[in-house]
């Protein structure tokens, strides 16, 4: 349905801006058809105004059809120059309108994918914690629903962090520290953390020691998170998640591989844009608010790094983060 209204408003605006740009190109072919005719009537009068018995009449005759083809000539000029100035207004007003309409709609989709995000961890959390209010459950169940609420709530505030830090990096009203980071200790750190989280997916991790970068340990925590978390998200439950540190010539680099369908070549870069996420609130089946990856390229980039997504083999995504 999103994706539906936005090609119905894309289709739309398209159909009135061809109408609107070929009546202001016939409106300039008719102006230089109107004048032509108007030169060459006053060129006609002129020409037969003159006197055929003077002396002068051929310098004369040759005067007015120079001065006729000196207009057309003007005309041409003046049509050419507008012309030019009606094509390049015509092609900003086309892709500027464009992009509003995408923004549109990925706006209209974040807010749809934020409904869900934010509901469903409310929903599962009030749920568990009524359950074990209202019935008398043994420990072990009570530790499974307590566990579950917790989950949820760890995720809600992911998603609140996320959306905070986003607006605060975009407004660049956000001060982050400078300290020197153990990448090892931090990587060893996430991953702990996501293999509690999440003990029955199988996450493996490879770091190279005495490894350091200077900036901020909690947004290059939180730049990790976001790409395993992704991983997890989109890979095969039963599929194995990657995270590698290493050295590679001058670079630092921590990579996330995943096994799951990967990344097209089309979209390997619109996949860092605010609010991008393939496909339609209606179609797609992985969770998210298309802020993760373009939070995460924001603080690696912040970080003097880079970050790039890769084909893995021999299926899934390799996403590189690169100081």
């Amino acid at each position: 349905m999103a994706y539906t209204n936005k090609v119905f408003r894309f289709g739309n605006f398209s159909f009135w801006f061809w109408i609107l740009f070929i009546y202001i190109l016939a409106a300039l072919i008719w102006w230089f058809i109107s004048l032509e005719r108007q030169s060459g009537d006053m060129s006609s009068l002129k020409l037969q105004l003159l006197n055929k018995n003077d002396p002068q009449y051929f310098a004369q005759q040759r005067e007015v059809l120079q001065f006729k083809t000196r207009q057309s000539a003007k005309f041409i000029g003046e049509g050419l120059t507008f012309l030019a100035l009606i094509v390049t207004g015509a092609v900003f007003v086309y892709r500027s309108i464009r992009k509003q309409i995408e923004v549109s709609s990925l706006q209209q989709n974040f807010m749809m994918a934020i409904t869900h995000e934010l509901k469903t961890p409310i929903a599962t959390t009030r749920l568990s914690l009524e359950t074990v209010l209202r019935r008398k459950l043994d420990e072990v169940q009570q530790q499974k629903l307590l566990l579950s609420a917790l989950s949820e709530t760890n995720r809600l505030n992911i998603l609140t962090n996320n959306i905070l830090l986003a607006s605060q990096m975009e407004e660049k009203n956000f001060q982050r520290e400078n300290e020197q980071i153990n990448l090892a200790d931090m990587v060893e750190t996430v991953v702990s953390d996501y293999k509690n989280r999440f003990p029955q997916r199988r996450i493996e991790a490879s770091a190279d020691k005495d490894l350091y970068i200077d900036g901020d340990e909690l947004l290059v925590q939180i730049a990790l998170s976001n790409l395993i978390d992704n991983a997890l998200k989109y890979a095969p439950k039963e599929s194995p998640v990657y995270v590698d540190l290493m050295e590679d010539n001058d670079y630092t680099q921590i990579k996330v591989s995943d096994e799951g369908p990967g990344v097209p070549d089309e979209e390997k870069q619109k996949i860092f844009q605010k609010f991008y996420r393939s496909g339609s609130e209606y179609t797609r089946k992985a969770k998210g608010t298309g802020l993760g990856l373009y939070l995460t390229k924001k603080i690696i980039e912040d970080h003097n790094g880079d970050i790039f997504v890769m084909n893995n083999t021999p299926r899934g995504s390799i996403f590189v983060i690169q100081f």
